[in-house]
């Protein structure tokens, strides 16, 4: 809870005053601490407190959830204050059929950041509107695709997990609108505890890590499929997912942004861990490269993937095909000892100065059943 003024997003003043201003705004908020929240849905009723930064995290298990066409229901949220404070939440609930659930990094893997330079990337996050920000070309469509899944109407879960801050969320969810992006049901960012006192972000190196935990151990009869980006700390944090929860990863999708020696060892790392649960990892120049991957699994249509090839033709960027190699054993301990030998670090060594997409996968890779498989 934050008692924060309204920025006018109209305002288009191209001067370092407009620029501090909108800097101030998203980190001067006045934080609503140790306060009560009642939340309210089908007759169910809970009460949390906010913690020291104004945030609160309510767990509801309503006996009757109002019936709908959506899988998007209203939540009821009142502030203990003087006057009262009412509003209202949106929660999803997955429908029945839904197959797999979609965890995303969004920084340099959906939106370009750019968090190889901490300046421009801080300005990014600070300054820039919605409408100047960058999507990777194909990364909505591909969204759309994974959330419809392969019949079209799957609406699998999407969460979004980013280590930049709360502050920024309305820029966020204006851009993800903008570029028809599906929401949610949630967007995990996380406090930096920015001030004028404090203007360097509290360490948090464990926040997706955790975040990812917590989402696998809530959709317990869930797959997953995770999408980041090889440049900051995706690769370690995605290895250590699939290492703690054998089984439960289908795919890990990562866009090549950074070819450094020491993020290829990390990706190496990340590649054996994958290859070592059976699943597979697509080291993916482009976006066409995860979508195709995916249909291969049976985790879009056709036509998502489709969708995927013209918003990339459509924003000029289908000119440059990218070569596809692949690091393939027979089962999966030996296309992991295939990393271990060295065998990606060659391909991705061989194939450094042009667009690469490498797969590394079993042989004997299955893919996710399909609805009417399952009859």
């Amino acid at each position: 809870m934050f008692r924060q003024s309204v920025s006018n997003r109209k305002e288009r003043e191209d001067d370092i005053r407009a620029s501090l201003r909108n800097i101030a705004h998203r980190i001067r908020r006045r934080k609503v601490a140790g306060t009560l929240v009642t939340a309210r849905i089908g007759g169910t009723e809970t009460r949390v407190t906010t913690d020291r930064d104004g945030y609160f995290r309510v767990h509801l298990h309503p006996h009757d959830v109002p019936s709908s066409y959506s899988p998007w229901r209203s939540v009821e949220l009142s502030l203990d204050a003087a006057p009262a404070v009412r509003a209202e939440a949106q929660v999803y609930i997955p429908p029945t059929n839904c197959r797999f659930v979609v965890i995303s990094d969004i920084d340099d893997t959906i939106m370009h950041t750019g968090v190889a330079n901490k300046l421009k990337m801080l300005w990014r996050l600070f300054v820039a509107d919605a409408e100047s920000r960058v999507a990777f070309p194909g990364a909505a469509a591909l969204c759309r695709a994974l959330h419809t899944g392969v019949t079209g109407d799957d609406a699998n879960p999407m969460l979004y997990v980013s280590r930049a801050p709360w502050g920024i969320y309305d820029m966020l969810d204006e851009f993800f609108r903008q570029h028809e992006i599906p929401v949610g049901p949630v967007l995990f960012l996380r406090e930096w505890g920015l001030s004028w006192r404090h203007p360097l972000p509290r360490r948090a190196e464990d926040h997706k890590r955790e975040l990812i935990s917590h989402m696998l151990a809530l959709y317990r009869d869930l797959p997953f499929v995770l999408i980041g980006d090889s440049g900051q700390h995706d690769p370690e944090v995605y290895a250590q997912v699939v290492a703690d929860h054998p089984g439960r990863v289908l795919a890990v999708y990562i866009r090549n942004v950074s070819r450094g020696a020491g993020r290829v060892a990390e990706i190496e790392h990340l590649a054996a861990t994958v290859a070592a649960a059976g699943s597979s990892l697509v080291l993916a120049a482009d976006s066409d490269a995860m979508a195709q991957h995916a249909g291969g699994l049976g985790l879009i249509a056709p036509e998502g993937g489709q969708a995927v090839s013209a918003e990339r033709a459509a924003a000029g960027a289908a000119e440059v095909v990218a070569e596809t190699q692949q690091v393939v054993g027979p089962t999966a301990a030996a296309t992991s000892q295939k990393v271990a030998d060295g065998k990606l670090k060659s391909v991705l060594e061989e194939g450094s100065d042009t667009p690469l997409n490498v797969v590394v996968e079993p042989a004997n890779r299955g893919g996710l059943s399909t609805p009417s498989d399952a009859n």
